[in-house]
């Protein structure tokens, strides 16, 4: 069945399903390394300005050349679908098969590697600014996974000030970011309900911050100085390795084996908690894909069999999951834990694409699923990280949510 078709029946049929938020669906186990390599090296959260392009490329592992076909759909601010019909936001045809694919070469890993630019012959441009969500289905009509995008356009400017926590209970623990939007004379009609502010920690959207309202005007500046509700854990630099040269142990690798892939065994990591803050320069849990001697990594780099290892006392009340942007901060039972009693440590393996990868150690409470990023690593106000602030725009009368401006600042400028 048409997938646009199966969109019209679900909403007649199921209303209610499509005005509920709409979540990232992770892909099976045998498609790898997803990332969006558009106006970064990095594989993380992308966020363009508008008529910029979009390239995601993700590996295929079972060697089968299977066809993949792309569908593009628009969010409200909240990612409740937004009301706007296809042609008002997409210029062109999306349903359409990725074409550019190659076959990987002089590997132990069979794999095919996809690459979908954004605009092609079929899908010509994005006509609107605010969020989207691109999803990937196999020939069979099933949704593979999918992405979270952002667009956005150059409209206001957006300042972006990181601080120490203004409570003193966790001003050793807690980063607060003060946001300053300046509107270039645009007259904003009741900013308090029409302009919205997000703010994303280390280009984790599972964490970030939602629906902060203006706190201040003055002239044309809308200010946010906010003393709790604006503040995020500081949580520790990430840990890394680098495996570019699979027949040698690089960065944080320990030893390496020759199976029926390569297998890194990277050193035995410590619980950081309560220990003193140390700076190690990350880069905020982004992964790049690499390979030493490969005139094209893309195809060439290897898939090998990473040996994580954590000397933690075993939690009955917790799980332990391996974090970061190379499954887009998912938990799921390919990153987690388990606690070897022999060792007396948790580990986990997980197949990975030759690269440099930024990982940490996080818990979840196995009763209520809450996740804590600093149970093992824990939090320091010095901590180097990341901010993005997009502000949303919904004028009176407006159907979407435009995305108005974009913000960056990194913690390693923080001040009381």
């Amino acid at each position: 069945m048409n997938k646009n078709i199966y969109s019209v029946l679900l909403f007649l049929v199921i209303p209610f399903i499509l005005f509920s938020q709409v979540e990232e669906v992770n892909p099976p186990d045998f498609i790898k390394t997803i990332k969006f390599n558009s106006n970064t090296t990095q594989g993380q959260l992308p966020i363009l300005k508008l008529g910029e392009p979009l390239v995601l490329e993700f590996d295929a592992l079972n060697g089968d050349e299977e066809d993949f076909y792309y569908v593009i759909k628009h969010y409200n601010y909240d990612w409740t679908p937004s009301v706007l019909v296809k042609g008002e936001y997409l210029k062109g045809l999306d349903n359409q098969r990725i074409l550019t694919y190659d076959n990987s070469f002089n590997t132990y890993q069979i794999y095919s590697h996809y690459d979908l630019t954004i605009p092609n012959s079929q899908t010509r441009a994005l006509l609107k600014s605010g969020n989207y969500m691109i999803l990937i289905y196999d020939d069979y009509d099933e949704l593979m996974f999918s992405r979270k995008f952002m667009i956005y356009e150059d409209v206001v400017n957006v300042g972006v000030m990181v601080k120490r926590s203004r409570d003193v209970k966790v001003i050793a623990e807690k980063q607060s970011i003060d946001i300053k939007i300046f509107t270039n004379s645009i007259n904003f009609n009741n900013p308090l309900e029409t302009v919205k502010a997000l703010i994303i920690q280390n280009n984790n959207l599972n964490t970030s911050i939602s629906d902060l309202k203006p706190q201040y005007t003055l002239g044309n500046e809308l200010i946010y100085r906010y003393d709790t509700e604006s503040a995020f854990w500081g949580g520790n630099e990430y840990l890394f390795f680098e495996n570019k040269d699979v027949r040698a142990a690089n960065v944080g690798v320990q030893f390496i084996d020759l199976k029926e892939l390569y297998h890194g065994y990277l050193f035995t990591n410590e619980p950081r908690k309560g220990r003193p803050y140390t700076y190690n320069p990350d880069i905020n849990g982004n992964f790049i894909t690499t390979a030493i001697d490969r005139s094209d990594v893309d195809v060439e780099a290897d898939y090998t069999m990473i040996h994580f290892s954590l000397a933690q006392q075993q939690l009955k009340d917790k799980s332990i999951y391996i974090y970061g942007n190379y499954n887009a901060f998912a938990l799921n039972e390919l990153n987690q834990m388990i606690f070897n009693t022999e060792s007396n440590r948790y580990e986990c393996t997980i197949r990975l694409k030759q690269g440099f990868y930024n990982y940490k150690y996080v818990a979840v409470d196995k009763s209520t699923g809450i996740l804590d990023e600093g149970a093992i690593g824990g939090d320091y106000w010095e901590t180097e990280n990341n901010y993005k602030v997009l502000v949303y725009y919904r004028d009176l009368g407006f159907r979407y949510d435009r995305l108005i401006g974009y913000g960056e600042a990194s913690s390693i400028n923080i001040s009381n």
